[in-house]
């Protein structure tokens, strides 16, 4: 399990970039271990732990190639001038960091969009979570 990165620090680099001229608003999404499952927050049918019990913890990896294949599919959406994102790995417990996503752009419509372009890529398609309990 890493520590996450500062925000702050993240933002004043976005800030200091070429492409801030250009960047009108910046999003960040900062996902979380929670306790309830994923099949019941989403009302999805999972492998995981099921609806009406705790989730304990989760085990999260995620492939860095895919990850970096998101994150420049993801700078070349309309509008979009900065995209940063970390991803934590191994046992995490309730309340740890999974991931933190830093996305500039021109207009909020835009922003919006590529941060939940970005994200689900990322949930969908680069990432392996495990979701534990006792």
């Amino acid at each position: 399990m890493a520590d996450m990165p500062s925000i702050d620090a993240w933002l004043r680099e976005a800030k200091a970039d070429p492409s801030f001229r250009a960047c009108g608003m910046y999003l960040v999404h900062n996902g979380t271990v929670r306790e309830t499952p994923k099949a019941e927050a989403r009302g999805i049918e999972t492998d995981g732990v099921q609806p009406g019990d705790k989730v304990t913890g989760m085990v999260f990896s995620y492939d860095e190639a895919k990850v970096a294949a998101a994150v420049e599919e993801a700078r070349a959406l309309p509008g979009i001038g900065y995209v940063r994102v970390w991803l934590n790995s191994g046992e995490l417990a309730v309340g740890d960091d999974i991931m933190l996503v830093l996305i500039g752009g021109d207009i909020r419509p835009r922003v919006i969009d590529g941060l939940q372009h970005l994200v689900a890529t990322i949930k969908n398609t680069c990432v392996v979570e495990r979701e534990l309990s006792e």
